[in-house]
């Protein structure tokens, strides 16, 4: 049999485009002389669909567009996911299906029997379960179909299993030939690894061959780094799909030969920051164009952050799409607009400078009879953070443009960030990044030419909103502080334990009890882009109004 496995960029709710993408790719597969094409799961509707599935007619035109599907049906067998209505008198309704489509109908369908309620999914919320896996015979071969997580077996990866059931278990006593998978798994650092890993792990033990497609793509938060891959019954790697690319593999079951760039691949070290920038820049660009924008507009203030998210913003959607603004204060250096500057000059982004002095001397005044008899502090600071955020959403409304915002992850987890000023925007792309490893990132930019600065890699940080000042009078230093984070938010470590593995106890009381108090900030934040197990957004479902004193 002559399968192709399509890794495929389907956008939520856009169902006709989405069949029109699959038309296509089938076509192109069938003139290759495919006699089978597999597309992810829920290609049909997107992936996730959340509170869309709450919609009558949402669920209508899914079914529509199948059978739109299934025309193409008579030239190659396709299997694809969608959703499909139980008819159950009780439960949710619906089922996250997979079909066999042939002959210009759907020969058999499906459906996904483990439901996960874990991290960034909520399938319960929407979907029955299945109560047995499908089989189907296609061209002398028993392919067993399976979804996403039903193939997945935590005790691979050294975890607990979650589930009482295992539906590869039970078609491997149907005795199938081949197991086949579609799926949308989303993207975190290690992930691609991991989860080839376990693939390998289930053709071993049930010695089956096994075909897995996954979705590529952004939608909202989630990534989808697509990674397909076809291994025969021993593990083996007999081809491997592009990541974070659209790609159609094709593959003969009959055929043996092993996949010889997954050798070399495996070969060599593997750029952690560089898999993270092509994950950021693919999820940035399908933020961006799926939301119906073109161009971006973000502060450049001459520091770290925005130096990346304007490096990656360039690389996602061409320099000519992105603008630049420098917002200098009273308080700024005179090397942090040279390096913003040199920045832009780097890239060929158009750049500009609007200084805030104005601003900000204005609500000085308009404050004073208020604010008479106190010294300035942290107000005045965060009206700077406010005046640049109002210039930043007056030019998103004047020219059509999606504001950036440029702050990581460790100043969002202690709230050393200003609400309604520099968390204004859009999309926060690279929310995800602890302020350690966004210096990684810019080391992995500068790999080949320095694209950002010399000097913004080595200039202590600061936000210059008061004289001479430096993250570190507020926070301790970067290289303590994110390790603390990674362990107390990545890790839900308790302070104890933070503690008992060396961290220093006043620090660590201190560290945990910004996190606690600033989540009323994160969830008024942008959205950010998800890159690891435990990102801040809707994978992390912690109270604002709580009590709970962690020891």
């Amino acid at each position: 049999m002559k399968c192709a496995m399509a890794q495929i960029n389907p956008t939520v709710g856009a169902m006709e485009a989405n069949v029109r993408v699959m038309l296509e790719w089938a076509a192109a597969a069938a003139d290759r002389g495919a006699d089978l094409i597999v597309f992810p799961e829920l290609a049909m509707t997107g992936y996730p669909p959340q509170d869309l599935l709450e919609k009558r007619d949402f669920i209508d035109r899914n079914l529509s567009c199948l059978q739109d599907l299934a025309q193409i049906s008579h030239r190659i067998a396709v299997i694809v996911g969608h959703v499909d209505r139980s008819g159950l008198t009780a439960g949710r309704g619906l089922y996250n299906s997979v079909s066999l489509l042939r002959e210009g109908k759907r020969a058999a369908t499906g459906h996904k029997i483990l439901l996960p309620t874990y991290d960034v999914f909520d399938e319960d919320r929407y979907f029955d379960p299945g109560e047995r896996p499908c089989w189907v015979e296609l061209c002398g071969e028993r392919l067993g179909l399976t979804v996403c997580e039903d193939i997945w077996n935590p005790d691979f990866l050294g975890q607990e299993k979650r589930y009482h059931q295992d539906p590869v278990r039970e078609l491997a006593l149907e005795r199938i030939d081949r197991l086949i998978n579609i799926s949308a798994s989303p993207y975190c650092r290690g992930r691609p690894f991991s989860r080839l890993e376990m693939l390998q792990g289930v053709a071993r033990r049930y010695q089956l061959p096994m075909i897995y497609v996954n979705q590529v793509g952004g939608n909202d938060e989630l990534i989808f780094d697509g990674t397909s891959v076809a291994l025969d019954q021993a593990g083996n790697v007999l081809r491997l799909g592009t990541s974070f690319e659209e790609c159609c593999c094709d593959i003969d079951t009959h055929d043996s030969r092993l996949e010889e760039e997954f050798g070399e691949a495996a070969g060599r070290e593997i750029d952690e920051m560089e898999e993270v920038s092509k994950a950021l820049v693919l999820g940035l660009r399908d933020y961006a164009r799926k939301c119906g924008f073109t161009d971006v507009v973000l502060g450049l203030s001459g520091g770290i952050d925005s130096a990346v998210v304007c490096a990656l913003a360039a690389e996602a959607l061409g320099p000519e799409h992105v603008w630049g603004i420098a917002m200098p204060s009273e308080y700024s250096t005179g090397h942090s607009l040279e390096d913003a500057e040199a920045l832009a000059r780097n890239l060929g982004i158009r750049y500009d400078v609007i200084p805030i002095h104005q601003g900000f001397n204005a609500f000085r005044q308009m404050l004073r009879p208020v604010f008479e008899g106190r010294p300035e502090d942290l107000a005045e600071e965060n009206i700077q953070a406010r005046v640049r955020g109002v210039i930043l959403m007056g030019v998103s409304n004047k020219f059509g443009r999606l504001v950036l915002t440029t702050g990581n992850k460790s100043e969002l987890a202690v709230g050393y960030c200003t609400l309604y000023g520099d968390m204004s925007g859009g999309l926060a792309v690279i929310s995800d990044l602890l302020k350690t490893e966004v210096y990684r990132l810019a080391r992995s930019i500068n790999r080949d030419r320095e694209i950002i600065p010399n000097r913004v890699l080595t200039k202590p940080p600061s936000a210059e909103l008061r004289p001479d000042q430096k993250d570190e009078d507020s926070l301790p230093a970067y290289e303590v502080l994110d390790p603390i984070l990674r362990g107390y938010v990545e890790e839900y470590l308790s302070p104890s334990e933070l503690i008992r593995s060396g961290f220093d106890e006043a620090t660590v009381r201190r560290v945990v009890g910004l996190v606690d108090r600033n989540e009323y900030k994160r969830k008024q934040a942008a959205p950010g882009l998800r890159v690891t197990n435990k990102a801040f957004g809707m994978g992390r479902r912690i109270p604002i109004v709580q009590r709970f004193e962690p020891r």
